[in-house]
This record gives C-alpha cells, sequence and structure tokens, in this order.
C-alpha cells in the first residue's frame, strides 16, 4: 500500500526507522514529525495541529504511525514499587504516552480517508497489557500504556462508524536497541533487535491487519497481546 505517511517522533531509534522504512516502501510524501526538531510539542495541542495543518494539502494519509513514548527522564524511571509513586511522574507519564497521542489521533483521523484502507498505528508496549502483568512495578509506564491501548480501542470502534475500511492498533515493537530501552538492558540480554528489524517487522503486521483487527493491540511478531 502507497500514499502519503505521518510519523510522530520521528527523531527517536524507532520512529526514524520506520520512517526510512515506510519511504522504502513506496510510501510519499513521507512527513517526519520530531519532538526533538521543535516541529511539535505533546503537551501543546496547537503544535500537533500545526504539524497536521502541513500534511493536510498531501491528501488522504495511508498510514499514520504515533512513535512517541517516553520510559525513563533524566533520574526519573520507572517505580520498582507502590512505595515509589510519585503523583508528578505518574502525571507527566500520562501526559507523554497517552494524552499526547490521544491529541494527535484528534487532529490526524479527520484526514483518514472515508472509502479505502488506511492505517493509524500507536506505539504501545507490552507492559501496557493487564493479563499479561506478572512482575508489578512500572506503574505509571503500564498505566500510561495500557490507558493508550484503551485510547486505540476508542477510536478503531469510531473509525468503524465513520471510515470503516480505517484500522487503528496498538504496537509493540520488541526489546529494541535505542536509548529509550538502554538503562534497562544488560549486555547479556537475548533477542535485542535493531530499530530497523523492528520497523520492518512491524511494517510487515500492519500491512497483513485488516479491519476486523482494528482496536487491538500486536506485537512485532503479529501475535495479539491481549489487554
Amino acid at each position: 500500500m502507497t500514499g502519503p505517511a505521518l510519523i510522530f517522533g520521528a527523531s527517536g531509534g524507532i520512529g526514524a526507522a520506520v520512517a526510512d522504512a515506510t519511504a522504502a516502501a513506496g510510501y510519499a510524501p513521507v512527513f517526519r514529525f520530531s519532538r526533538q526538531a521543535g516541529d511539535f510539542d505533546l503537551t501543546d495541542e496547537a503544535s500537533i495541529a500545526a504539524c497536521v495543518a502541513r500534511a493536510a494539502d498531501a491528501g488522504p494519509p495511508a498510514l499514520i504511525f504515533i512513535a512517541t513514548g517516553m520510559l525513563s527522564r533524566n533520574d526519573k524511571r520507572p517505580e520498582r514499587a507502590i512505595r515509589d509513586i510519585d503523583a508528578g511522574w505518574m502525571a507527566e507519564n500520562f501526559a507523554i504516552n497517552t494524552i499526547g497521542p490521544a491529541v494527535i489521533a484528534k487532529h490526524v483521523t479527520p484526514l483518514l480517508p472515508k472509502a479505502s484502507r488506511a492505517v493509524l498505528a500507536f506505539l504501545s508496549a507490552r507492559v501496557g497489557s493487564i493479563s499479561d502483568n506478572r512482575l508489578g512495578g512500572w506503574h505509571s509506564y503500564r498505566a500510561s500504556k495500557a490507558a493508550l491501548n484503551m485510547v486505540a480501542k476508542g477510536v478503531a470502534l469510531e473509525l468503524a462508524r465513520t471510515r470503516p475500511q480505517a484500522i487503528c492498533v496498538t504496537l509493540h515493537p520488541g526489546t529494541v536497541e535505542t536509548g529509550l530501552s538502554a538503562p534497562f538492558r544488560s549486555g547479556k540480554d537475548a533477542g535485542v533487535i535493531s530499530p530497523a528489524q523492528s520497523a520492518t517487522a512491524l511494517l510487515n503486521v500492519l500491512d497483513g491487519l485488516t479491519p476486523a483487527e482494528s482496536g487491538k493491540c500486536f506485537g512485532w511478531d503479529g501475535k495479539e497481546i491481549l489487554a
């Protein structure tokens, strides 16, 4: 499938790789929106709207990929126990991992074609699965990603009524060799993949989906991750 692609978070390891992979796959034009480049701020709705306005003239997008997210910041790390919960840090997790992507969805969904296939994908995480939580901890990050999965489910249900060929899903990219995961990986970690490997796998997953799978979460291996 080809057509315009909008990549939010295109300066991150996964986002940059996804942008490169979409361009190689024939999507055109590929809009690379980056917080690092100053294109948008996830806490500033006007900046998000401005990005979407820049892409609107290219026509209905075939792919919108929201690769934004935060796991740690400076000396802030995911909580190991409930006693470590800090209200401000939890609010920041929700602002970046849930609310910002939801606002992006608010502005990009009107661009989606009404009668042809298009994909809206959010980068989530396996740890956002409630049923898969066997270790506890990481409360703010887990909760913000679980909430993102719920946002995607709601968007999918709405799109089914207005744009029945559209697909909205969340994705787990695998354990990827990026700055986001670096503080939590050791040199002996097995199964770590490169951003390019993850991006290629994720696009393959998206290419194989149908509207019947909209609203679900999938891993980079194509397997559904239950809520």
